[in-house]
């Protein structure tokens, strides 16, 4: 019989921590986590995914990564096993006009973590992201394609934390997973990322941007993949392994906004701009690796995915809109 892991998520409050939380602590795991609830996205939906995970009996402790060394005292205590790091600064436009927070978290922040790990002698799966492989123009990704050429800060961050714990694990042996996400999307998301604020603005009649006159292609990963995936890595952590997670298909981002249209009722108003810089064309995983290791299957096709967001958005925005009015 399997034994309760103990997990400990950073980032908890976050679109991918809140789900992998829900999710572990329903397969009998017991889960605790610490989110900063900083403001690059609206802090109420961290608020509300924390609470949600308070009334699972889940501790959301809030606290930045950086001082995270507070927490082994606790962490001890409950004999944590696992540490899921998903804390990070995240969106590649962004850290071309906020550079520092991205050192701050991704750097100085994943080294407070992998300290952590050290003191506590906690197994780690973290994540990264497709980012790291930068302008690669061989698709699909492979874990075993060159990833020195980040084209934005962001990815460089993700790519020093990939580099940052190989270190550790050579010098402390301690078992990693690092998880290279692809543009992970559903309910209870990011605001910032493509699809969530395409939807906002569909349904507020104002234009969307849309870079590279459209020609863009991303490899959209339905969260429920991304978890399972996750839960898989969590339950096979030994050794130092890295992981591509995303949906083996690329899709058009014109799909997308067509898909968008169709789930909310709503023309887009297209505004095309030129590619923006930090950005690639295509992000497309090979997911063998996973697929042999992990036993990973994501199942859900990008149309089912975003009927799902937008139900869930519409519902959401609903209930804001009525605690509003209240």
């Amino acid at each position: 019989m399997e034994t309760k892991k103990k997990i400990l998520i950073t980032g908890i409050a976050g679109f991918i921590g809140f789900h992998l939380a829900s999710f572990l602590i329903k397969k009998g795991d017991y889960v605790i986590g610490c989110d900063n609830f900083n403001d690059y996205y609206t802090p109420e939906l961290k608020n509300v995914r924390a609470e949600k995970l308070k009334t699972l009996g889940i501790e959301v402790i809030p606290l930045d990564i950086q001082n995270i060394q507070e927490l082994i005292p606790l962490l001890k205590e409950n004999g944590i096993t696992h540490i899921v790091h998903l804390a990070a600064q995240a969106g590649v436009r962004y850290s071309i006009t906020h550079p520092m927070p991205y050192a701050d978290s991704n750097l100085t922040g994943f080294l407070s973590v992998l300290e952590l790990a050290r003191a506590i002698e906690a197994k780690l799966i973290f994540a990264s992201s497709s980012s790291v492989y930068g302008g690669n123009t061989k698709i699909p990704f492979s874990e075993t394609d060159p990833t020195d050429s980040p084209v934005s800060l962001y990815a460089a961050t993700k790519k020093s934390g990939e580099l940052l714990a190989k270190s550790y694990h050579h010098l402390y042996q301690i078992p990693m997973t690092g998880l290279r996400f692809f543009t992970v999307y559903g309910p209870w998301g990011r605001p910032d990322m493509a699809y969530y604020s395409f939807s906002e603005k569909i349904l507020a009649g104002q234009p969307i941007p849309v870079f590279n006159h459209g020609k863009m292609e991303r490899d959209f990963t339905y969260i429920d993949d991304i978890i399972e995936g996750t839960s898989a890595a969590i339950d096979h952590c030994s050794g130092f392994e890295i992981y591509n997670l995303g949906n083996n298909q690329p899709e058009p981002l014109m799909n997308l906004i067509t898909l968008l249209e169709a789930a909310l009722g709503k023309k887009a108003l297209l505004d095309y701009k030129p590619m923006q810089a930090g950005d690639v064309t295509t992000t497309y995983a090979d997911i063998s690796k996973a697929q042999a290791n992990l036993a990973y299957a994501p199942k859900t096709s990008l149309a089912s995915g975003i009927d799902k967001f937008t139900d869930w958005l519409l519902e959401y925005q609903g209930a804001l809109s009525s605690k509003t009015k209240s």
